[in-house]
């Protein structure tokens, strides 16, 4: 028997399509972050307005904490590759007390995710 990742974890994850988090950033409701490293995005360009923050980076967390700080009042969605870091990295974090985290579902290269969608994506560096 699977069991559904909310029961494992203990949490659920909100999460977001990719046309729900480009319109949500647009609005300015949503902190977009995105948590691959610096070689993934100059692969494929970041989203549109994106924050670039590798989850894998030392005190991560800490810089999350800086723009949570800068942005008061606004969710926070993580995109990542595919969508699944994004998701451990919104459990992980929620076990530590965040709230208003959220994942994108399908992350920059998966079904369903921003490239699929043909959403903006702007050069790195």
């Amino acid at each position: 028997m699977l069991l559904p990742a909310s029961f494992v974890f203990g949490q659920a994850v909100t999460s977001l399509s990719a046309r729900e988090t480009f319109e949500a950033l647009q609005a300015k409701r949503i902190v977009l972050i995105d948590i691959r490293s610096a070689d993934e995005w100059a692969d494929t360009g970041l989203p549109q307005d994106a924050i670039p923050l590798d989850a894998d980076a030392p005190a991560f967390e800490v810089r999350l904490a800086g723009v949570r700080l800068d942005n008061p009042g606004k969710r926070i969605v993580l995109i990542d590759r595919t969508g699944a870091q994004a998701v451990a990295v919104t459990q992980k974090l929620a076990g530590r007390g965040w709230r208003d985290l959220a994942a994108m579902r399908g992350g920059m290269l998966g079904p369903g995710g921003w490239l699929a969608e043909k959403l903006p994506v702007t050069a790195y560096p």
